[in-house]
């Protein structure tokens, strides 16, 4: 008997018959937990976090010819580098270029910018060097305006991208954004054409296949309890028993930060989530993004999609207003309504996978990277635009540890915050998303 299936329009009503919540980009990576059955007694480079921070710092320190072991606590790359839209742009989307500059000056804020170029062009050069097989493609990206007020907003900053960044872009009017996407629910829009799309799932598998043929160790399902310092080096604690390390390299972002005091009190985790729409009809996919980009949009709860790599499908991400990594699959409802609002044609096509990962977020929005007083390093706080942040801050982390000058980042240095509240925060971003969803609403 033919399985019930869940369409976009029975999840937008939270009506569920049958749902995979897991990634979906998982199906096509391995589920085996890498790594020796025992710890190692000691490694230079204990890395704790196995995502694409981890993996790229260990890839850096090995080939230096340091020793490293990466600790993750659940699966190889259980966290949020396999669980993201496989959407890569510079991490040039926070702040309003005039706002960047307002903040950190003309010079700083250009140096800023080009940095952000500089980790696409790196990411991009990566999986080209160590041949990833990833569907990584300079597609380009189409920010739509949910108001007109915005589309004129995108503009100025466009232009502003353009003269301190040399970042190519340009304007898609209403009248001609069919060519984009086909849908009347924007007011124009943006594109950056050199952003890029992939798959997560398999540039975290190619990543780590390289990272152990260099010579690191990956070891899964070990979490980490504490890290003590010591005279000449740390001691780092799981329950599967303790390693020593002359450095260590925290690189868990959103998740856990329990054992390290100075991080969980500067990150704020924040849900993400995403649906993964039925395979449809080639040609009906087709004319819903005839430009094949990566999509977005300009709303305070904002969204971002695409069609998938491998499969005709649509990948459609955004907040929930609540944990849902931890509800029932209803809980992903906001999705599919969300999807409609732009698609309301495609309400037949069912549904087949919803699930959420935790983005880390800093009190001021920018990503961090250094050492804390007791003398772990750390790179964390991508906001959001994790994906070619977390290649490069990897990278940068590693090189700042062996002492290196193409350590530097113009992110290095920066004021750390915390706050006081950062242990209520977490609970307090469900109901700050539901309020800027109605501001959204409210100003349509």
């Amino acid at each position: 008997m033919q399985k019930n299936v869940t369409t976009l329009a029975d999840l937008a009503q939270g009506h569920v018959s049958d749902l995979v919540v897991e990634p979906y980009w998982w199906r096509l990576m391995s589920t085996e937990t890498a790594g020796p059955e025992q710890l190692p007694e000691k490694t230079d480079v204990a890395i704790v976090g196995s995502g694409f921070t981890g993996l790229s710092a260990a890839l850096t320190l090995v080939r230096e010819g340091r020793s490293v072991t990466v600790l993750e606590a659940g699966r190889l790359g259980f966290g949020a580098s396999t669980r993201n839209g496989g959407q890569v742009g510079s991490g040039n989307q926070k702040f309003r270029v005039a706002t960047l500059i307002e903040m950190m000056g003309v010079q700083k804020a250009e140096a800023m910018l080009r940095e952000g170029v500089a980790m696409l062009d790196h990411m991009d050069a990566l999986v080209h060097e160590l041949k990833i097989e990833c569907f990584f493609v300079r597609c380009g990206r189409f920010r739509g305006a949910v108001k007109p007020a915005h589309y004129e907003a995108m503009a100025r900053d466009m232009e502003d991208l353009r003269r301190h960044a040399q970042v190519e872009s340009f304007m898609v009017p209403r009248s001609e954004q069919h060519r984009e996407i086909d849908t009347d629910y924007f007011f124009g829009g943006a594109v950056l054409p050199q952003d890029a799309s992939l798959h997560p799932g398999l540039y975290h598998a190619g990543l780590s296949d390289a990272t152990v043929k260099a010579g690191a160790q990956l070891i899964g399902e070990t979490p980490v309890s504490a890290v003590q310092p010591e005279a000449d080096g740390f001691s780092v604690h799981t329950d599967r028993g303790t390693v020593w390390a002359r450095d260590v390299i925290i690189a868990t972002n959103g998740y856990r930060q329990d054992f390290n005091v100075f991080c969980r009190k500067r990150i704020v985790p924040v849900t993400s989530s995403l649906i993964a729409t039925a395979p449809m009809h080639r040609e009906r996919l087709e004319a819903l993004f005839p430009s094949g980009r990566v999509y977005g949009n300009s709303a305070r709860v904002f969204s971002y999609f695409r069609k998938a790599p491998d499969e005709p499908r649509i990948i459609w991400g955004g907040r929930v207003g609540r944990n849902a990594g931890e509800m029932e699959p209803g809980a992903y409802a906001h999705l599919a309504s969300d999807m409609l609002k732009v698609f309301p044609q495609i309400a037949d096509v069912g549904v087949t996978h919803a699930w959420s990962g935790r983005i880390g977020y800093t009190f001021d929005e920018f990503p961090h990277l250094g050492r804390t007083p007791d003398g772990i390093h750390y790179a964390m706080g991508y906001c959001g635009t994790g994906v070619s942040r977390s290649t490069w801050f990897g990278r940068k982390i590693a090189l700042q540890l062996m002492g290196k000058s193409k350590g530097f980042s113009e992110f290095t240095g920066l004021r750390f915050p915390s706050h006081s509240f950062q242990a209520f925060a977490p609970m307090a971003v469900p109901f700050f998303e539901q309020w800027y969803r109605v501001k959204d609403a409210l100003e349509k």
